[in-house]
């Protein structure tokens, strides 16, 4: 799933292809009182730039990580987000994708765990 940063997140371009960890957490009282959904956590990849004044918030999700997380109805929702690296790992036919924290140690460094 995809999601476009604003602009202190897209850092000129350097976000894009990032993995962020998406939570809804609250209403923003625009109709739909509890929008969060029961699995309210999703992961996206920044793919776009949001620019100002058309980027409401820090993400502007896709349709279908908005609506995994949310009511499409509430239009707007209150989350919490965190950068995570994803790692995607292929053997033979097996594929294995990881996502964990990303802190400034970690996020320059891969791995590949083999099953």
């Amino acid at each position: 799933m995809i999601a476009a940063a604003n602009q202190d997140l897209w850092q000129g371009g350097a976000a894009c292809g990032k993995n962020f960890q998406v939570t809804c957490t609250c209403a923003t009282n625009q109709g739909v009182p509890h929008p969060c959904t029961d699995t309210p956590t999703v992961t996206v990849m920044i793919t776009d730039f949001c620019p100002p004044p058309g980027c409401k918030g820090d993400l502007d999700l896709s349709h279908e990580a908005f609506s995994t997380i949310a009511d499409p109805r509430a239009g707007g929702i209150k989350i919490s987000y965190q950068q995570y690296a994803a790692i995607t790992c292929s053997i033979f036919l097996f594929s294995l994708t990881l996502y964990f924290p990303c802190f400034t140690t970690i996020c320059s460094f891969y791995f590949c765990i083999r099953v």
